[in-house]
């Protein structure tokens, strides 16, 4: 696979920042780089105004990018930023992914996550990569496997 670059916006929580190195250290592994236009520790907001950091940092940011990924940990589902960048990326017909974080078992997913994601998908280079290309619309558990279409809109583990 020649190598390929892609404009993403990674929505996370924070404390989930030392797994972004880990997600992009393994896409580029399996031939894609992202160009990430996510807030984190490295490009840090001093911004204070919720209003402000929406529309002004945010919003503009999710507009540049093709895909929205969602990294999801345990406390991803609480963040009002996380569902607000969901919500968002939606109302810009952008292409929402799910990625489990590496070594997650499982937990609830974001609200917006569940109503709006195109494919959730475990954590395995060559899926999140066919996921952020529109080749799988699936949903997966965080070991790869299917979860039913039954229960997408309640998946919660544990």
């Amino acid at each position: 696979m020649a190598d390929q670059t892609r404009n993403v916006f990674i929505s996370h929580i924070h404390e989930d920042d030392d797994g972004l190195g880990k997600l992009k250290s393994l896409l580029q592994n399996n031939g894609m780089t992202i160009r990430d236009y996510s807030i984190n520790s490295d490009n840090p907001n001093n911004a204070h105004s919720e209003n402000y950091i929406k529309s002004e940092i945010l919003a503009p940011r999710i507009q540049q990018s093709g895909t929205l990924v969602v990294y999801v940990s345990q406390e991803t589902k609480e963040s009002e930023y996380v569902n607000w960048e969901i919500e968002y990326a939606q109302k810009q017909d952008k292409r929402i992914v799910g990625v489990w974080a590496d070594g997650e078992a499982g937990c609830e997913l974001p609200d917006a996550l569940k109503d709006y994601a195109d494919a959730v998908v475990g954590w395995t280079g060559n899926r999140i990569i066919d996921a952020i290309e529109g080749r799988i619309d699936g949903w997966e558990n965080p070991d790869g496997s299917p979860i039913l279409p039954r229960n997408i809109k309640r998946y919660s583990c544990g």
